[in-house]
């Protein structure tokens, strides 16, 4: 009991601090804050792992997907407009789409010439952070 009093009081000691990292996420200014230092985190443990950095990866990680479950509403239409909306979203082009295929390939999806395949709609999914059903067409 005495050493979690003393974990507190120390924690208490740097939480002004600490907070302005590690807090619940209420507006989309303190979103766009913690998306970019998680960006810069996870570069970071890219070209160097470490432990401490990976923790604060995951707990930013945590926090982050809290607001965005809180606030955004995952995209609904067919899957292509889906996959259209979410590429100007985060300023891609179908240039960054290597993980579905050739470059003809997604100019075939996003024409809808071409159907999505499962191995391209998970990719799609964990690219985007979405459920694989925003890539399913529903019949």
């Amino acid at each position: 009991m005495i050493k979690e009093k003393n974990e507190i009081k120390r924690a208490v000691k740097v939480w002004s601090t600490v907070s302005k990292v590690v807090s619940t996420i209420y507006t989309e200014r303190q979103y766009n804050r913690a998306v970019k230092m998680l960006d810069q985190l996870i570069d970071e443990v890219n070209e160097k792992s470490d432990p401490v950095k990976e923790s604060l990866i995951d707990t930013l990680g945590t926090l982050i997907k809290d607001y965005e479950d809180r606030n955004i509403e995952e995209p609904k239409g067919d899957p292509i407009g889906v996959l259209k909306y979410l590429l100007e979203e985060h300023g891609l082009t179908q240039n960054d789409l290597k993980e579905i295929g050739s470059q003809g390939v997604v100019s075939e999806i996003l024409n809808k010439k071409r159907q999505l395949n499962l191995r391209q709609v998970v990719a799609l999914s964990k690219r985007f952070s979405v459920s694989p059903s925003v890539f399913i067409e529903s019949v």
